[in-house]
């Protein structure tokens, strides 16, 4: 499948037997997902398995999300493509009532916490992998486990090697200016 796999018909899983559904498939990255430093880049092949599971009129999708990651380590710079798997949970809604009950309760509109909703018989994950995505993955990535080579990399607390008078590499170029 070429198209979004974010996008998962569950029409299968509300019209069934009330049990399980299981999907998987495969397709491009519709945008860049994570941080700055490392994420799924827009294009990268993505495969999604999602468990749909019936709950009346809405669903819940349990779904994982396996794809190359595509970033740069924050301490020697190197290139990092390390697969990675994002897992989320998400309850879709099919109708108004299925949100806000037979009762009229107003409590939860506006908190944050609303529930999405089954749009033509489809929900779409990218939003809650973004999510996933930027709560998880490092804002700092860095070689595992630990970078190679040159012994003047800073640790991951940032010690620089100042205290034995030795400069940054990453830092060696602007000693010209000073």
């Amino acid at each position: 499948m070429s198209g979004n796999p974010f996008i998962i018909n569950v029409a299968e899983a509300m019209n069934g037997d009330g049990l399980p559904i299981t999907v998987t498939q495969t397709g491009p990255s519709p945008s860049r997902i994570g941080p700055a430093m490392i994420a799924i880049e827009e294009g990268q092949e993505v495969e999604v398995e999602a468990t749909i599971i019936p709950l009346g009129s809405g669903v819940m999708v349990d779904a994982t999300a396996t794809a190359q990651l595509t970033g740069q380590c924050v301490r020697c710079l190197k290139e990092l493509t390390p697969e990675h798997t994002l897992r989320v949970e998400q309850v879709f809604s099919a109708s108004d009532a299925f949100i806000s009950g037979d009762d009229e309760a107003d409590e939860d509109r506006g908190s944050g916490d609303e529930i999405m909703r089954v749009v033509d018989d489809k929900v779409d994950l990218e939003q809650a992998f973004v999510d996933e995505a930027g709560l998880n993955l490092p804002f700092n990535p860095t070689c595992e486990p630990e970078c190679e080579g040159d012994t003047d990399v800073p640790s991951p607390d940032g010690v620089s090697g100042e205290q034995q008078d030795r400069v940054d590499p990453r830092w060696a170029g602007l000693e010209k200016f000073l």
